[in-house]
């Protein structure tokens, strides 16, 4: 990857056009789109055999949803791609044993995603990969009305009660840039943040300094600083509530973040902290997101995720 402003300016421009021409732009509002498809009949979850990639469009919320299509392949990859994690899933949905002979641990295997452990193997690290081949946050494909809600399926199974649940009492999801990731298959972190985090976030939305619509979320009074788990110190973020994981928040980061401030989609990093009280879930969500074009910006959810 070449991290020069001229490559950088081809590669949102590429987007822009792109996912202007794929309905970028278009909410979910009120949607369950992508929400789990049940699994094939006569199935088990992490059979490889069970769970083909699908490629035949669906209605929002109805099961799988279309992957990619062939034009895209330069920003979204090919599905003949050696990207280990690409290689994992393919393992996990189709039985194709990778190259190396390591067979990954399935420990979820459904239409649209697969579920499988981070590294280090913890109880708190865990990845949600599509079953399609997308390479990561900078696919237009993302930003369209028929993608999989993965965010929402994330959640689903990372929360207490889930299939695969991150055993944390502060759950946080989260997606790197292109250029702080280490593997080009698309996957969604889902893991532990400290509850000096958790706390931070609730004493912000108090103060009035947390977005409360989408279109605010770029605004400069709902930046703020998050101290890091990992250390590093305060980072800003941009931070946006949301009520339920029911929009696509791909296509809302690139409304109302990247295509408002002229920003490379491929460069930001997108976190979720599901709201926690002392009575549980708080049935909310806190939206973070950050790049290195703010003042102690970030490039990775790294900085607030806790995977050991």
């Amino acid at each position: 990857m070449k991290d020069t402003a001229k490559t950088s300016e081809m590669r949102r421009r590429q987007f822009v056009a792109l996912s202007g021409a794929l309905g970028a732009g278009a909410l979910l509002s009120g949607t369950g789109a992508g929400v789990s498809a049940a699994a094939v009949p006569g199935s088990a979850a992490g059979d490889p055999q069970c769970c083909p990639c699908p490629t035949d469009p669906s209605p929002p919320g109805s099961g799988p949803s279309p992957c990619p299509p062939q034009h895209l392949q330069p920003l979204c990859g090919s599905p003949t791609d050696t990207d280990p994690l690409w290689q994992d899933v393919q393992y996990c949905t189709q039985g194709i044993v990778p190259p190396s002979g390591q067979r990954p641990t399935c420990l979820k295997t459904m239409p649209n995603y697969v579920v499988l452990h981070g590294k280090p193997e913890t109880p708190r690290n865990y990845l949600l990969l599509p079953s399609c081949r997308i390479t990561g946050i900078e696919c237009p494909f993302l930003v369209t009305t028929t993608v999989a809600n993965y965010w929402h399926e994330a959640w689903e199974n990372a929360r207490s009660g889930g299939d695969v649940p991150v055993q944390s009492q502060y759950i946080g999801l989260g997606v790197n840039s292109q250029s702080a990731r280490q593997l080009n298959q698309l996957h969604i972190h889902m893991a532990g943040v400290r509850a000096s985090t958790q706390r931070r976030l609730q004493d912000l939305e108090a103060s009035g300094r947390v977005a409360l619509q989408p279109s605010q979320w770029g605004d400069t009074q709902y930046q703020a600083a998050v101290t890091g788990a990992d250390g590093s110190g305060d980072r800003t973020y941009r931070i946006l509530r949301l009520d339920a994981l029911t929009q696509n928040l791909f296509d809302l980061l690139n409304l109302y973040v990247v295509r408002r401030f002229g920003l490379d989609m491929a460069g930001q990093t997108l976190v979720v902290v599901p709201k926690m009280t002392a009575t549980g879930f708080a049935r909310a969500f806190y939206v973070l997101n950050s790049d290195s074009s703010l003042h102690d910006g970030t490039n990775t959810c790294d900085h607030l995720l806790v995977y050991s």
